[in-house]
């Protein structure tokens, strides 16, 4: 059977009043328009479309999702363009392929900037039509499945990508499948020593397993039906990402992760999940403090079972999870569980799933309205990873209503939640009746209430602790409105004595508005702006006077340097350092100690008040607490040789001799430690922390990768 004729039968299989006549069109019109098109791998390019499908027939939504799959290409990497797909297609497919189109016509100044805008704009179509991010979705897990045949660096930052955003997105939509698929395939790619250590002791448990599994697996049968429930159960090995991060957050080697395997009791009804875990319970000793009750209270994308982890056969810990047919059919398909089939109206918005249903995923609007305030792109995207925090913790206000937080969350991130204006006055928190500092971290079944002073603002110290995008969005906008005001009122001052020392009136000049040559040079939308530039640093005030002379009066000799022409005479002229400002070297810079950045890394530079540029990590977070107004555009000098100082944090085992060994593999690396930190830590740990120069990001990953092949090493990360 050909490729059409497959997916034809497949998607008839479970929507026989799907549109045939469309799918084979869309199949046609693609093939067409991709012929000689070849993927990194040789293959014919419309292979991938095909293999996009195929992956909506798993999820098992209607043609106009098929389409979408079938076309979602046509539009970026063919001359077909969105009007050719609207016309021969209709404006619900077309609106679906623009909302997986890339934003390619339009220039950025990185690629950072660019991947965040397309996530922008892939999330206002998806909150709109949830069919757009289902078919990005499936678009990414194919790419994923054949990323061996991209560059090593494009394999990295695409699996990363992949683990940060679009693996937690498959989570929040409840596809259980594909989240884990897309995180070991994550996993492979930017770890492959970890994921080659894992996957080899998993394989080896599996065959050392395997009669544990069945027996274990036989004997809850067993059990369950001589308590007279049909159940169906089913043993099996976590997946490789799930195990790995328990290894990493408890510090351990995969020997000592607990729960590796996990049993499923399939039942008819959510009153014999309750009745079958006493079952359990009575025939394996449970663990204190590791049940989960996700019936009662769900997780936000609808996932519903019963978790319990009990010392099994052999005194074994597992973990076993009971929950309905239902509830097992939408653990694995998610969103996609609720599907309605009937061919939409032409009304794109809102008729593919149930109203009900369409409430489970409220939180996607949500971010969207959170995200609103959010222009620079690096920040927004930032924002997005962190409300995509897979771990949750379920807390309560005064009145019982429950409210759901990425874990780490604290009382600032709950005052937010409840209203912009008791996030500004909070003052105070109360925790299950008791005064709680705003730092404390809030645990699942918590009573939180919000103490709040009119007289309280936000302080820019709460950024070290408040987590969701929200909390951190509406803090920032505070600092940056007290910012603003204090550039303009600087600025203010700072003209008005330059023009004070030139016998001009500042008011007069208002109200004659002659700023308009000093608002065209300072490319100024407004009087208010150019006098912020002022007090940023941006523009000097002597460079308003000069605008205000007329040509034949100037004479820079009779006029006086004020403050701020001194300083930016300073800000030039002096050796970059490395870094180029808009293109040129002779800017003074600085280099932000909280992040450190290295010749390779991505950057990004921010104007200070007489101290040149600070030059900062794209992905540090202090940097983003920077109004973006001050944001400039900066690069490395390729041409420059530099070394720069950078720590690692090395954690291993706490034995003879592994010490030597690190400081062996730094001296064969060409490394010189500078400072060494190193201190035995609890469970015979030892955490070490190691300062050196070092030239550039390559060489650095070389050197973690060195140290991560060191038996014994733990982690090694950079500080």
């Amino acid at each position: 059977m050909d490729a059409l004729g497959e997916l034809i039968e497949q998607v008839t299989r479970y929507h026989p009043e799907a549109d045939v006549g469309l799918l084979r069109r869309a199949f046609e019109f693609g093939e067409r328009h991709h012929e000689g098109q070849k993927r990194k791998s040789g293959e014919a390019y419309f292979t991938h479309p095909i293999a996009v499908a195929k992956v909506i027939t798993e999820l098992r939504l209607d043609s106009a999702s098929l389409c979408a799959a079938l076309l979602h290409d046509t539009v970026e990497d063919t001359k077909a363009t969105l009007d050719d797909v609207q016309k021969e297609f209709g404006e619900e497919v077309a609106f679906l392929v623009d909302g997986v189109t890339k934003l390619s016509k339009f220039s950025f100044s990185s690629k950072e900037d660019a991947q965040a805008e397309n996530f922008r704009k892939m999330l206002l179509h998806m909150a709109s039509d949830i069919r757009v991010l289902l078919v990005k979705l499936a678009d990414r897990l194919d790419n994923m499945r054949t990323l061996e045949h991209m560059k090593p660096e494009a394999q990295e930052r695409i699996a990363r990508e992949t683990l940060d955003i679009y693996a937690p997105l498959a989570n929040r939509l409840g596809i259980a499948w594909m989240k884990s698929e897309l995180e070991d395939l994550g996993f492979k790619h930017t770890n492959p020593d970890g994921y080659k250590l894992v996957s080899g002791k998993v394989t080896a448990l599996v065959q050392q397993r395997d009669g544990y599994i069945h027996r274990t697996q036989a004997l809850l049968s067993e059990r369950f039906a001589e308590a007279g429930f049909a159940a169906e159960v089913t043993g099996r090995v976590k997946h490789l990402y799930s195990i790995w991060r328990k290894m990493q957050a408890s510090k351990s080697e995969f020997e000592q992760v607990w729960d590796v395997i996990a049993f499923r009791g399939v039942v008819e009804s959510a009153a014999d999940c309750y009745a079958v875990l006493g079952v359990v319970h009575s025939l394996f000793t449970p663990i204190p403090g590791r049940f989960k009750d996700y019936i009662a209270l769900p997780k936000p994308n609808g996932y519903q079972s019963l978790h319990t982890t009990v010392l099994g056969p052999d005194r074994e810990r597992m973990e076993v999870q009971l929950r309905t047919r239902d509830m097992h059919r939408i653990a694995e398909q998610g969103i996609a569980a609720h599907w309605k089939y009937k061919e939409r109206p032409k009304n794109v918005a809102g008729h593919a799933i149930d109203h009900k249903d369409a409430q489970r995923f409220h939180w996607l609007r949500q971010l969207m309205e959170w995200q609103q305030e959010l222009k620079d792109p690096q920040e927004f995207l930032e924002s997005v990873k962190v409300d995509l925090f897979q771990d949750e913790v379920y807390v309560f206000t005064p009145r019982g209503e429950i409210k759901v937080f990425p874990r780490t969350a604290t009382p600032v991130d709950f005052a937010f939640a409840v209203h912009s204006n008791v996030g500004n006055k909070c003052t105070g928190a109360r925790v299950n009746g008791q005064i709680v500092p705003l730092r404390y971290q809030l645990r699942s079944g918590d009573v939180v209430e919000i103490l709040t002073d009119p007289n309280r603002h936000p302080n820019k110290d709460w950024l070290e602790f408040a987590v969701t995008s929200r909390a951190r969005s509406k803090i920032r906008s505070f600092i940056r409105a007290e910012q603003r005001e204090s550039a303009l009122k600087l600025g203010r001052d700072l003209i008005e004595r330059a023009l004070h020392a030139a016998g001009l009136s500042f008011a007069k000049v208002l109200k004659t508005n002659a700023l308009g040559r000093a608002l065209e040079d300072a490319k100024a939308q407004s009087v208010d702006e150019l006098i912020i530039q002022v007090g940023y640093g941006r523009y000097g005030a002597e460079s308003v006077v000069r605008s205000l002379m007329p040509p034949e009066s100037q004479a820079p000799s009779d006029i006086k340097q004020g403050t701020m022409e001194r300083v930016m005479r300073k800000v030039t002229g002096r050796d970059s350092n490395g870094i180029l400002v808009d293109g040129e070297n002779n800017i003074l810079v600085r280099f932000a100690k909280c992040c450190s950045p290295l010749p390779g890394d991505q950057i990004v530079g921010y104007i200070s008040r007489g101290r040149g540029i600070s030059v900062h990590r794209r992905s540090c977070t202090k940097g983003l607490d920077i109004d973006p107004e001050r944001r400039v555009t900066v690069s490395w000098d390729e041409g420059a040789k530099m070394s720069r100082p950078v720590c690692l944090r090395v954690i291993t085992a706490n034995r003879p001799g592994l010490l030597a060994e690190v400081g062996n593999t730094f001296s064969k690396c060409g490394v010189n430690i500078e400072e060494a930190n190193c201190r035995a830590a609890e469970e015979e740990r030892a955490v070490n922390l190691f300062t050196f120069t070092i030239t550039d990001l390559g060489s650095l990953k070389g050197v973690m990768k060195a140290l991560q092949k060191v038996k014994g090493v733990l982690s090694v990360e950079r500080i």
